[in-house]
């Protein structure tokens, strides 16, 4: 049974309240671990020794330096990599197969990547004509933003959430992280890699809880925060814009979707069926960027959907060490729950089930988790409720279309637009089409194939702003402009 406690000032630390919650295995529903929550207290210490850094060595220290630490950090987390795998699927439940070619990898690299690029962002400069014929030069400088609170999920717990710390401490900040309250693992032992790597006391802090009346709302209307980066729910996105309204905080959020995807009739039907069934069913369908509204064209609607019937039938539901394991739980009964009522009320509404809608049995232990199938339906009209609500779940409806026009105008009938996907082998369409989807990001002929340079974000209700490669850089930085008269 392990504690896990908060990480501020370079300590492991508990809450002076004495206040914990249970982790649990969401396999298995058992307790493996007691989590400290903060409270004011705790949150007022990071912020404290987060400002303190900023006039310390962390402040002072070249950029050069700096890069050289984050580069550390990443070697650190890859020599502890099975550590770091087997405490996010404890967290998690999803299968190590998973996690050990996206999780932990890219949780690594996401620190060498940003400590890369921003030693390669130029700045601008100009020459400005004056009266007297001597001139003016203007240049820019970038500064870090200061203390960054930075709230991360549950889905993806080390990598979205060293995807905001990687660059967030490249650009000289320092920053608070509070992960989800069902995932504190891995975000507590990236505290012991920070200390190992010689990160200074106060760059990186960890406090633990939840969101109202606990730490995430302590931290995001805390009025020593300089900006704030999120991913999660839209809802409660909505709720720390408002906390970070009475104090002007920067912000930057990805939130949620409801993402189609468009496979026309001339598509390798081997990639798109390869691909479709990692969109809707990777980690359990818990996936921000995943695909819940699948539009295929008419000629080869049947075919599709029976090689799709037959891949999700396929999967093998287990334990996060079984080598044979394609799919995991679901994060929580609570998310089960909210799940499986989507799941009659598919039914509700008249809904063809081609296949899954229930609970599997589970062997042993395993019969307790949060388990659901696989789903997939089929005969709904666009305005059904799990059509255009995000549910998060190993589920999708599939709909046949005729028409370019007619594709385009239900994948952004919704109020989301985070990310979508279009199969084709015809260029001119994948372009034609790309360009006129709602989305942030758009994949063709792949999913999830991501290059960190570009920017990532959603339009609509599904976030605020771009981070990835410079973009990350704008938000966690101030850019401030010189104006010398010569």
């Amino acid at each position: 049974m392990q504690e896990i406690k908060h990480f501020i000032n370079g300590e492991f630390v508990g809450s002076a309240s004495g206040k914990t919650f249970a982790n649990i295995n969401p396999a298995t529903n058992q307790q493996i671990g007691v989590v400290h929550e903060a409270g004011q207290a705790e949150v007022d210490q990071a912020v404290a020794a987060a400002q303190a850094a900023l006039k310390g060595p962390w402040g002072k220290m070249p950029v050069a330096e700096r890069m050289a630490l984050l580069h550390k950090v990443a070697d650190g987390i890859n020599a502890r990599f099975d550590e770091f795998l087997e405490a996010e699927c404890l967290d998690t439940g999803k299968p190590k197969s998973l996690a050990s070619h996206i999780d932990i990898p890219r949780g690594a690299a996401n620190f060498k990547v940003f400590a890369d690029a921003y030693k390669s962002v130029p700045t601008e400069s100009f020459m400005l004509d004056t009266p007297d014929g001597k001139g003016a030069l203007n240049y820019s400088i970038r500064k870090p933003k200061g203390v960054i609170a930075v709230v991360s999920p549950w889905n993806l717990p080390l990598l979205l959430m060293t995807w905001k710390v990687g660059p967030a401490l490249a650009c000289g900040n320092t920053v608070i992280v509070k992960p989800s309250e069902e995932t504190p693992r891995t975000t507590t032992l990236l505290g012991e890699v920070m200390n190992a790597a010689g990160i200074p006391k106060g760059v990186f802090n960890v406090v633990h809880g939840f969101g109202p009346n606990s730490a995430g709302a302590f931290l995001t209307s805390h009025p020593d925060i300089n900006g704030i980066t999120f991913t999660g729910e839209t809802r409660t996105g909505a709720a720390i814009v408002k906390a970070s309204a009475d104090h002007i905080r920067h912000v930057s959020f990805e939130l949620g979707g409801k993402n189609p995807a468009v496979v026309f009739a001339d598509c390798d039907m081997d990639k798109a069926i390869e691909g479709t069934l990692r969109s809707v069913f990777a980690n359990c369908g818990q996936v921000c960027l995943g695909t819940e509204r699948v539009y295929v064209e008419r000629p080869i609607f049947d075919e599709f959907l029976a090689r799709l019937k037959a891949g999700a039938e396929g999967m093998q539901l287990g334990a996060w060490d079984d080598e044979c394991t394609s799919m995991g739980p679901l994060i929580s009964k609570e998310h089960k729950e909210k799940v499986l009522s989507y799941y009659a009320k598919a039914v509700e509404e008249g809904a063809n089930v081609i296949t899954g809608g229930g609970v599997p049995e589970m062997p042993g232990a395993l019969a307790e988790g949060n388990w659901v199938q696989p789903t997939i339906w089929t005969g709904l009209p666009e305005t059904a409720t799990v059509v255009k609500d995000e549910i998060f779940g190993p589920c999708c409806h599939v709909q046949p279309f005729d028409s370019e026009e007619e594709v385009i105008g239900w994948a952004n009938d919704t109020k989301y637009g985070l990310a979508a996907a279009v199969w084709t082998e015809n260029t001119s369409r994948a372009h034609r089409v790309a360009a006129q989807l709602d989305a942030g990001i758009v994949w063709v002929n792949s999913w999830f194939l991501r290059d960190l340079r570009t920017p990532f974000g959603g339009m609509k209700n599904s976030g605020i702003g771009r981070e990835g490669g410079v973009h990350s850089l704008e938000f966690y930085t101030e850019l401030k402009n010189i104006c010398v008269k010569l």
